[in-house]
């Protein structure tokens, strides 16, 4: 007779975008949208931009922008030329409450540049975010960026 199959539990399923840290030890996301800790990477050339992470991305840069999040945190998503414009920017975002990254247009104007236009969403007065990315190798950085 054979023996009886075992029966175990199985672990509960962690979240698909869960990190090991959580908020309250990362100084850098508190009350602020927390990134993904993976690079900006979208298949092989010609793949649709994921819109979600762009969007996402917008936020981010609008939280800086607004004086909500240190630059810091996003300085891996952008060339060394835009990070040190969005630092000398500084605050150019002012917000009675923190800004929310609302609808977005994407264009593709050529192979391996994407750019998008965010609609933020500041309390008493909305600002655009326009910012360009580019493929670098598989990886896309934020080259420029500008707001009104």
């Amino acid at each position: 007779m054979s023996a009886a199959p075992r029966i175990g539990l199985t672990p509960a399923p962690e979240p698909p975008y869960d990190d090991d840290r959580s908020p309250a030890e990362d100084p850098h996301i508190d009350g602020a949208l927390a990134l993904d800790r993976h690079p900006l990477i979208w298949g092989p050339p010609g793949a649709i931009p994921d819109e979600r992470r762009l969007r996402h991305l917008g936020q981010a840069l609008a939280e800086v922008l607004a004086g909500r999040r240190p630059p810091e945190t996003v300085a891996d998503r952008l060339t060394g030329r835009a990070y040190r414009e969005l630092v000398r920017a500084g605050r150019m975002i002012q917000s009675s409450r923190p800004p929310f990254a609302g609808s977005m247009h994407v264009k593709e104007p050529r192979d391996g540049a994407v750019e998008m236009c965010v609609l933020v969403h500041c309390g008493e007065r909305n600002h655009v975010l326009a910012v360009r990315l580019e493929r670098r190798g598989v990886q896309w950085l934020c080259t420029d960026f500008e707001t009104a």
